[in-house]
C-alpha cells in the first residue's frame, strides 16, 4: 500500500483500532488514539528506525486498510488485545514471543483478585484463573487502563490484596475481612461489570448499571442510587478520561476520578497533576424527518466540551397522528427526553427553527434549561442563533456543530426505516 491510497480515505481523528489487510487476511492490528496521525505515521521516512524492517515489510505487503473506532483509546486498548487473540495476525504475533504478552487475569476465589500477568506465567496460574483477557501490547498501556477501571469498579489486585487489613483499603470498602454479605455481593457485581468490560461489552455494563440505579432510587435509597448514576457518567465519558499515553506522545485530557468518597470527582492528568473540574458541558440538540408527515422520527445529539458525543445520540418514532407539524413532533420529542433523567442533566438546549419552534421548546420542556434555536437561510446554512446570551457567545461553534449532527442523524435514521435499525432507539 502507497501514502497516495491513504491519502485518498477519510480516516476519522478519534480513537480506534485499524487492520493492515492482504486479501481476506489481516496482517497487522494495531490500536490509535487517532486513526489518523497513527496509519500516516506508517509513511514516515523513519519508518525502518522506528517500527523496524518487519512493519515495513507488513506495509509493503498490505493491500487495503481498515479500522474500527472507539469511543475512547481505553476502549481501543481492550479491542486490540480482543481482535489480536481472535485473528491472529502474522505481524503482530511475530513481533513478540507469545510468553512475554501481558495477560488479565480473574482469580477463583471468594473475593475474586484481577491482576496482570505474563504469558509465561499463565500455566503455573491455570487452576486459578476464572477469566483470562488478552494479550496486550502494552504493559503501560494495561496499567494506566486497569487504573482507570478501578477508579469505577473498585477492586482487589495482588497489592491491595496483600494489604486488605489496613485501615486504607477498609475505608474504600476493599477489604474483605469487614465486608459483610451485602457488600461482597455488591464487589462482585465489579468483577463482572469488569469482565463485560474486558469483553468489550461497555454497553451492557451501561444497561445493568441503569437498571439498578432505578431499583435504588424506587427503593428510596437515593445515596446509592446517585452513586451508581455517577459510574455511569464515567463510562459515558470515558473519551475524556483517558490514558492518553500513545506513540511516545504524552497528552493531558482530565479524567474522572472516584476517590475515597464516591461523591467526590476530581479531574488528574497522566503526569498525576490533579485539579477540580466539574462535569462537561452538555449541549444537546433536536430534530424531527419525515416524508410529508409520514414515518416521522426525531432525534438527539450530544456535545461536550466542543465534542460530539456520539455513543449518547438518541433516536425516536414519533406519534404517526401528529403529521407532518414539526412543532408537535418537537413538542413530543421534548416530553419523551424528559422521561430519561438517567441520561443525564443538559446545560444547553439546541433546536432548529425561528421563534415558534423557540416557544415551543420552552414550553415543553420540563426545567428552565437555557434553550437556543439556529435559523436557516434558503440554503439551510446557519444565519442566527436565537435565545444566546451575549456571555456564551464562545458556545456558537459548539452549537452548530450540535445543530448540524441533529440534522445529519435525523436525516440519516429516517433513510434506514425501511430496514427499521433499532439500535438507540427510545
Amino acid at each position: 500500500m502507497r501514502i497516495n491510497d491513504l491519502n485518498k480515505r477519510s480516516i476519522p481523528d478519534t480513537p480506534g483500532v485499524y487492520f493492515w489487510k492482504k486479501g481476506k487476511e489481516t496482517l497487522y492490528v494495531g490500536r490509535a488514539t487517532s486513526l489518523r496521525d497513527r496509519t500516516r505515521s506508517y509513511f514516515a521516512a523513519d519508518l525502518i528506525a522506528t517500527r523496524g524492517p518487519r512493519i515495513v515489510d507488513m506495509v509493503t505487503k498490505s493491500m487495503a486498510l481498515k479500522w474500527q473506532t472507539t469511543d475512547s483509546v481505553l476502549e481501543a486498548v481492550i479491542l486490540e488485545a480482543n481482535l489480536i487473540k481472535k485473528l491472529q495476525p502474522y505481524y503482530n504475533i511475530q513481533e513478540k514471543d507469545d510468553k512475554s504478552w501481558n495477560y488479565v487475569v480473574v482469580t477463583k476465589e471468594k473475593f475474586p483478585r484481577i491482576i496482570v500477568v505474563r504469558g509465561s506465567n499463565l500455566e503455573v496460574l491455570s487452576q486459578k484463573i476464572s477469566s483470562l483477557f488478552g494479550p496486550f501490547t502494552s504493559g503501560g498501556a494495561l496499567k494506566e487502563s486497569l487504573s482507570i477501571i478501578r477508579k469505577m469498579f473498585p477492586f482487589l489486585d495482588e497489592k491491595s490484596y496483600q494489604k486488605r487489613q489496613s485501615p486504607f483499603y477498609r475505608q474504600i470498602g476493599l477489604s474483605p475481612e469487614t465486608m459483610n454479605e451485602e457488600s461482597r455481593k455488591e464487589y462482585l457485581r465489579n468483577i463482572r461489570h469488569i469482565k463485560l468490560f474486558f469483553q468489550g461489552k461497555k454497553s451492557a455494563v451501561v444497561t445493568s448499571l441503569k437498571k439498578e440505579m432505578k431499583a435504588r432510587a424506587k427503593a428510596r435509597e437515593f445515596e446509592k442510587a446517585g452513586e451508581i448514576k455517577r459510574k455511569i457518567f464515567a463510562l459515558n465519558h470515558i473519551r475524556d478520561v483517558s490514558l492518553i499515553k500513545e506513540e511516545g506522545t504524552a497528552r493531558k485530557f482530565a479524567f474522572v476520578n472516584f476517590q475515597n468518597s464516591p461523591n467526590q470527582m476530581e479531574a488528574q492528568t497522566v503526569e498525576n497533576s490533579q485539579m477540580q473540574i466539574s462535569e462537561p458541558f452538555r449541549i444537546e440538540a433536536y430534530d424531527v424527518a419525515h416524508t410529508s408527515g409520514k414515518e416521522s422520527v426525531g432525534v438527539m445529539t450530544v456535545v461536550l466540551d466542543g465534542a460530539a458525543a456520539k455513543g449518547e445520540y438518541r433516536k425516536f418514532r414519533l406519534d404517526k397522528n401528529i403529521g407532518n407539524d414539526d412543532t408537535k413532533s418537537l413538542a413530543e420529542l421534548l416530553r419523551r427526553r424528559a422521561n430519561h433523567p438517567e441520561w443525564g442533566t443538559p446545560n444547553m438546549i439546541v433546536i432548529d427553527g425561528g421563534k415558534g419552534q423557540l416557544n415551543i421548546a420552552r414550553k415543553a420542556a420540563i426545567a428552565n434549561f437555557q434553550i437556543v434555536s439556529v435559523v436557516k437561510d434558503d440554503k439551510h446554512k446557519a444565519r442566527a442563533i436565537l435565545g444566546l446570551k451575549s456571555a456564551d457567545k464562545n458556545l456558537e461553534k459548539s452549537i452548530l456543530l450540535a445543530n448540524a449532527e441533529a440534522h445529519r442523524f435525523a436525516i440519516a435514521y429516517h433513510r434506514k426505516l425501511r430496514g427499521f435499525d433499532k439500535r438507540n432507539l427510545f
